[in-house]
């Protein structure tokens, strides 16, 4: 019998970084698409384990606690193929002494990456992305592979396990039983991911009420929502606690709580308040302890999507729909939209030429393209493609778009001083919007709005690019990439090479490309132009 008669134990090797661990996780369902019933265990480093936990197309995941302990375990473990997604000389030693007779490998091309970080030499295999290499081992199996995770995928795993007495998928539901809580006190971007679960919740239980509880400065964000009929703060920096929420939560008397925010407090203030129904990601062993059904949070899926798959408990027939095309979630307030109108007529930005949005800010600094590109970008649409530029961004950022604005003469600097319903407003007027990781990026992309995202720390991968066929990252494929779930400070490895690879003139191209502009003006145009503006 050959090996691919059975159904395959694979082995899969991935001793690197979060960042590498979270890339993988396309890798496993090709696999499992491949082999429906193959059973698949990945030796990780135990700080990384729990980014597998419970996830649907990983079995089994083992700590990787030494090369010694390793090697004996792959090799009781009666496995009939090896998948080195590591390329390192300690998993070639697992690799020529494990006795897996079927054995594939990741390319890694280390020496190749050295050359280019060091001094800039560019080769064809560096054009391709970490994850795309990961798959392409896989061609040695004659796997057919696909770089992303759906809806539908997770759906087809066991995501859902329910605690003793909770009634299963499907079931027959009181009639009374509609008031419906969703936990949410992340971050803003975090925040516009919850509003397509809000509506798809209203379009599963007709006639719910639904309830959200978020953070101080995503209130309006949920207010505007007509998916959304109440929204309650939970200022946790100003002291809120734990027991005043969860005794608020109880007096709501909610029959079902959804919790995508992967925050324990959020999941103890749920199970507190004695919500019969709760259902939330497994973000940790003690997961099981406040749900009463737990979806596993899956890496390589859009986290709109990641969200959505909280419903498939009460909505098996979920199909990703909710999700489709280009959708637009976020709805201006019109008082805030007249506010945003008469600001633009004031500033002389009619409606003729296109309004550009840039956002150059972050909360992180690796995040950020560099501010004086940023300013190049601004200076050359306004002068070659008669465009107007809005730099936005929050009171934290209000330091960094006027050193831009200052550079770019002519552009609008509305940072610090517009509030989260008037950057809601402003979205509809722009025909593109530039931007970092970030949430105004969300903002955009579930405005319906054109965007060109920069990422450097993080990749799409990891869930939070813009969603949306119509919507642009420009990312530089290094092996320092992704450093971390989110950014940091500065660069860890020094060079900031993740940013500084992505050229202006790249930029401008994609920029002229989504707004459909057919370039530069003509050289008369261009003086007018540069006399109104006062480039």
């Amino acid at each position: 019998m050959t090996a691919d008669a059975i159904q395959p134990r694979i082995i899969v090797i991935r001793l690197s970084s979060l960042g590498d661990v979270a890339l993988t996780v396309p890798v496993y369902r090709s696999l499992k698409a491949h082999w429906p019933g193959c059973r698949i265990s990945v030796l990780v480093k135990p700080a990384f384990a729990s980014v597998l936990e419970g996830h649907p197309s990983v079995d089994e995941v083992i700590p990787f606690t030494g090369l010694f302990d390793a090697l004996r375990r792959i090799r009781r473990g009666g496995f009939t193929h090896l998948l080195d997604l590591h390329g390192t000389f300690r998993s070639r030693v697992l690799r020529a002494l494990s006795g897996v007779p079927n054995q594939a490998a990741y390319r890694k091309d280390a020496l190749a990456r050295r050359l280019f970080v060091i001094a800039g030499w560019p080769t064809p295999r560096l054009s391709r992305h970490t994850l795309d290499r990961y798959l392409e081992s896989l061609a040695a199996w004659g796997i057919r592979s696909s770089r992303r995770l759906t809806l539908g995928d997770a759906r087809a795993a066991p995501l859902a396990r329910p605690r003793p007495g909770a009634p299963g998928p499907g079931a027959p539901r009181d009639a009374g039983a509609q008031r419906v809580l969703v936990m949410q006190t992340a971050f803003l971007g975090d925040a516009t991911l919850t509003v397509p679960l809000c509506r798809a919740v209203k379009s599963a239980l007709p006639g719910c009420r639904v309830t959200v509880v978020t953070r101080p400065d995503c209130e309006e964000l949920f207010r505007s929502s007509p998916w959304v009929n109440e929204c309650w703060v939970d200022d946790k920096r100003s002291g809120g606690s734990l027991r005043r929420l969860a005794l608020r939560l109880k007096r709501g008397r909610f029959d079902i709580a959804l919790v995508p925010h992967r925050s324990l407090r959020s999941a103890l203030a749920a199970r507190l308040a004695r919500i019969p129904e709760r259902i939330g990601f497994s973000a940790s062993p003690l997961s099981g302890l406040f749900f009463t059904r737990i979806i596993p949070f899956t890496w390589g899926m859009h986290d709109l999507e990641r969200n959505l798959s909280l419903l498939l408990p009460l909505a098996p027939s979920l199909d990703g729909t909710e999700a489709a095309g280009d959708p637009v979630y976020l709805q201006p307030d019109p008082e805030a939209a007249r506010a945003v109108e008469a600001r633009l007529a004031g500033a002389g930005l009619g409606k003729g030429a296109p309004l550009v949005g840039l956002h150059p800010g972050s909360v992180w600094a690796t995040k950020r393209w560099p501010l004086e590109r940023y300013a190049a970008l601004a200076a050359r649409l306004m002068r070659e493609d008669g465009a107007r530029v809005a730099l936005i961004g929050g009171p934290g950022d209000a330091a960094l778009c006027a050193q831009v604005a200052r550079r770019a003469e002519g552009a609008l600097d509305l940072s610090g001083s517009t509030s989260l319903a008037e950057l809601i407003a402003l979205m509809p007027r722009l025909s593109l919007f530039v931007t970092n990781d970030s949430g105004p990026m969300h903002i955009a992309t579930a405005s319906g709005v054109p965007t060109l995202a920069f990422f450097g720390p993080t990749t799409r991968e990891l869930g939070f690019f813009p969603y949306g066929p119509k919507h642009r990252v420009l990312e530089k494929d290094l092996n320092c990439r992704p450093c971390g779930l989110h950014g940091s400070r500065a660069c860890p490895h020094g060079h900031f090479l993740c940013m500084k690879l992505i050229s202006i003139e790249e930029a401008l191209a994609n920029a002229r490309e989504m707004m459909g502009s057919p370039g530069p003006l003509p050289a008369s145009r261009e003086r007018e132009t540069e006399r109104q503006v006062g480039a």
